[in-house]
């Protein structure tokens, strides 16, 4: 969004509101789409695992929603967060709304400091293999794990913690 609203000039406001809702729509379909595919390469019984923990969760709605606007508001990838929800089969529509004031909130802060960064190009360019960048990669990834390989039924219902790494068909 930095480099359109700089290179063309484009309104502040217009890029961001337009930049915020392509990625809300794309965060939709993701999670509109992810169940389809773990059905094909996830294993039955963890797919049925996922799915209960996602209906544990969309059984807090307030706390879900607190919980995706407050990880949208870090600086973290927000494709993990739709892939265990969207395989967990959580109703899009419990998480999209936080999501987009989230999303808002933080582009926002980017897109008003872009000026700023694009005038410091190659302070930029040393910092792609910063902690930051390397953080939220490792964070990412962790999500994703916890959400696959915690028997969570087991955990939910018997209290027991336990972890299956044979999750593929």
């Amino acid at each position: 969004m930095v480099f359109f609203q700089m290179r063309y000039g484009l309104n502040i406001w217009s890029v961001l509101v337009t930049g915020v809702v392509g990625s809300t729509l794309g965060r939709y379909c993701l999670s509109r789409y992810i169940p389809l595919l773990s059905e094909k390469i996830i294993k039955k019984q963890k797919n049925e695992d996922i799915e209960f923990i996602g209906q544990k969760l969309a059984g807090n709605g307030w706390r879900i929603q607190l919980f995706v606007l407050l990880y949208t508001l870090m600086p973290l990838p927000s494709t993990p967060l739709f892939t265990a929800a969207g395989m967990a089969k959580i109703k899009p529509m419990h998480i999209i709304p936080a999501f987009f004031v989230g999303k808002f909130t933080s582009d926002m802060v980017m897109v008003f400091s872009g000026y700023y960064a694009a005038r410091n190009i190659q302070n930029i360019a040393l910092g792609f293999l910063s902690w930051k960048g390397i953080t939220s990669t490792i964070s990412g990834i962790i999500i994703i794990c916890v959400f696959l390989f915690i028997d969570w039924r087991k955990l939910l219902q018997q209290k027991k913690f336990s972890l299956s790494f044979n999750i593929w068909k």
